[in-house]
């Protein structure tokens, strides 16, 4: 029988794990307001953006959704030292990733807002590797089990 005993982890983690969990809050709610969106928002976005939004498919949808929400799951569990916030961030690169390969090769998202549009992607796609890398080598290191 194999046992894993906790390592207590630096104050450092814990630290990464709340700025982590705070970030992926922010993503959750970039999420609700766009899933909410009413008419009147729609409206008020430029005839680009609208054609943008409404066109966009539903997996894309689904993919952003599971790229928030597993990613804010992951972090609760780095929070509680379990060894399946690898899994849960894993699955919200997985969305990321399928998020960002509709917005870079399949839609006009830059053409529409301007090739500046490009660095948040870029950063949310890095963010989240360095969690998947900072899960695992927490669980490396017994930080969580």
């Amino acid at each position: 029988m194999t046992t894993n005993l906790k390592t207590k982890p630096p104050y450092w983690f814990w630290a990464v794990s709340v700025i982590a969990l705070l970030w992926n809050l922010m993503g959750v709610a970039a999420y609700l307001g766009d899933a909410f969106m009413t008419a009147e928002d729609l409206a008020q976005l430029s005839p680009d953006m609208q054609s943008l939004y409404e066109s966009r498919p539903a997996w894309v949808t689904g993919a952003y959704a599971i790229a928030v929400w597993s990613g804010t799951l992951g972090c609760i569990a780095l929070l509680l030292r379990k060894k399946w916030a690898i899994t849960l961030l894993i699955l919200s690169l997985i969305g990321v990733l399928a998020q960002n390969v509709y917005q870079f090769f399949m839609s006009d998202t830059f053409e529409v807002l301007g090739t500046e549009a490009v660095y948040l992607p870029i950063v949310i796609i890095l963010v989240t590797i360095m969690l998947v890398l900072f899960a695992r080598t927490s669980a490396n290191k017994n930080w969580i089990v």
